[in-house]
């Protein structure tokens, strides 16, 4: 004998919850994503941290002031403390393409090693994939970076990598592939950047792969972020 299963309506209210908690989530993902590849106008968020973070940008020298309709007029209110803080950690999250979970890892394993913890969280996050790729000159930007990776372009050690994120070690080999050797992209980057200005990487031309000498110190670091900052905020 078959039993009807009745709904009562603390079923419904359990099944709303669950999809709004659910859809909840999903925004908050997507919302991360979005941020990390951002793909708006560049100038934008350079304006919004007053600094070119994505390299020399001209239209950023014609309007060096925050976005907006009144961005040149508009009356700066004095921002807090946290909001410097927070500021600088989405300064650094947008400057290397980092999700929030993702920064906060690297954060972790900053304070676990040995050394100035701002300084390490630096050296982290210069020794990504993409960075390295950026840096070495083999793309121009990082999120181009991360579409060579993405695409399978890259080597790391001889062996196909696809993993942005993976963090290199003193050592280690990052390479192009044999058959994207031709890549026109890869080389107008190479011809333009004229391979590394880094110390502490080494290009060569020839077998189109790089060595990951040894971390950089933070003078070899470029970025113009207050990394202390950014251990301040955590350490609240």
């Amino acid at each position: 004998m078959l039993h009807q299963c009745r709904i009562t309506d603390a079923d419904r209210q359990k099944e709303e919850e669950f999809s709004l908690l659910y859809i909840g989530k999903l925004i908050i993902n997507t919302r991360e994503i979005l941020m990390a590849r951002y793909i708006g106008p560049k100038t934008k968020i350079a304006r919004k941290f007053g600094d070119p973070i994505y390299g020399p940008d001209k239209y950023f020298e014609k309007k060096n002031y925050p976005p907006g309709h009144h961005g040149a007029n508009k009356r700066r209110r004095k921002t807090s403390e946290y909001g410097i803080q927070l500021k600088e950690k989405q300064k650094a999250k947008y400057t290397y393409g980092v999700l929030e979970r993702q920064f906060a890892k690297l954060f972790d394993k900053a304070l676990r090693r040995k050394g100035i913890t701002g300084e390490v969280l630096l050296q982290l996050l210069e020794s990504r994939l993409d960075n390295v790729v950026f840096r070495l000159g083999v793309a121009p930007t990082r999120n181009g970076a991360r579409q060579l990776i993405s695409h399978k372009h890259i080597t790391v050690n001889g062996k196909v990598s696809n993993i942005p994120s993976i963090l290199l070690k003193p050592g280690d080999i990052v390479g192009v592939r044999e058959k994207s050797k031709s890549l026109e992209v890869i080389i107008n980057s190479l011809e333009t950047v004229r391979y590394s200005n880094s110390s502490w990487l080494e290009w060569d031309q020839d077998q189109f792969a790089g060595k990951f000498l040894n971390l950089p110190e933070r003078e070899d670091i470029p970025e113009n972020i207050k990394e202390q900052l950014i251990v301040e905020l955590y350490s609240k």
